[in-house]
């Protein structure tokens, strides 16, 4: 396979939604990885614009559900109806069956509808009346959440949240690259131009070689002593879950593939960690309400424990 691929993906993406290198990165780690992502932040600063051209790169099935408080599951895994001309039930599929799916403000559909989400992430399938369909290769859920606007939402349980591999926040962009959106976006979006750079099958194989990224025993120790601190530290009160181990070790190995190279870092765990870990941990207090508090307690786990020496790979 070849290793620019993913680098095509990224300078692609970054015609549309500029100086946003590191979470483009983000997306793909997550991508190749088989995870998800949950991007959290205020109205307007290119989450919809950021799904729509990852999918557009690679060429593949892309569907929007904006969540409101009347959606119901079935709008979302599909029904049986009843087709009069042969006088049969058939099923009709519902959004959920694509290979990137942006749930636009997720957390304004209700529990219900929310959770029929939680098979599918998991598992890649869903069910229906007793029916089980399996979804295609790549499965990918952006999902995103305004976390300024409380009125008509409803907060994403834990069970939910764990789904997810990461939770990332764009951000506002700089002055300077605001001024490169506004000349980029005057008379057209740049998006209606974008082309695909890579293919379906290319992300499947990618998400096979991935897989093979080195992880040395000094790596996998110190992600489990990160996992391990955020259980013994006294302002948390539900500490990382094994899922969250996997997570992390799986979305290092992903990093470092997509930046050619065949083995982890410290860095890349390192660096990684807050977006995997800070979403998964409760904190003592009301300060479990802030999701940069939660990152504060994982880097401040993180500095506390020995990073081990990169050797020679």
């Amino acid at each position: 396979m070849d290793k620019n691929i993913a680098s095509r993906a990224r300078d692609n993406v970054g015609k549309v939604i500029l100086g946003k290198g590191e979470v483009i990165d983000l997306l793909l780690t997550a991508l190749i990885s088989g995870g998800h992502v949950l991007l959290e932040d205020v109205p307007g600063v290119g989450k919809t614009t950021l799904a729509k051209a990852l999918a557009r790169s690679i060429s593949c099935d892309f569907r929007r559900i904006q969540f409101t408080p009347d959606l119901l599951p079935t709008d979302l895994t599909g029904i049986n109806y009843f087709n009069q001309k042969t006088a049969e039930f058939q099923f009709r599929r519902g959004p959920l069956f694509t290979n990137i799916l942006l749930a636009d403000e997720i957390n304004r559909a209700t529990p219900r509808t929310q959770s029929s989400l939680l098979e599918c992430m998991e598992e890649r399938q869903i069910s229906v009346e007793g029916e089980t369909y399996r979804l295609e290769k790549p499965f990918f859920v952006l999902a995103t959440q305004n976390p300024i606007e409380s009125y008509g939402t409803f907060p994403l349980p834990e069970a939910q949240l764990d789904r997810f591999l990461m939770k990332v926040k764009m951000g506002y962009p700089e002055r300077q690259e605001e001024e490169k959106i506004l000349d980029l976006f005057d008379k057209q979006s740049p998006l209606e131009d974008l082309e695909a750079v890579c293919s379906t099958p290319d992300i499947i194989e990618m998400q096979k070689e991935y897989t093979e990224t080195n992880v040395n025993k000094d790596i996998a120790a110190f992600i489990l002593d990160i996992i391990e601190g955020t259980r013994k530290h006294e302002g948390i009160e539900l500490g990382a879950s094994p899922r969250a181990s996997i997570a992390l070790y799986k979305a290092s190995q992903a990093y470092a593939y997509i930046n050619g190279r065949k083995y982890v870092r410290p860095d890349d765990v390192i660096y990684l960690a807050p977006y995997v870990l800070s979403h998964r941990i409760i904190l003592k207090g009301l300060s479990k309400h802030k999701k940069s508090d939660a990152d504060m307690v994982v880097k401040e786990i993180i500095s506390s424990i020995p990073v081990p020496v990169e050797k020679m790979q």
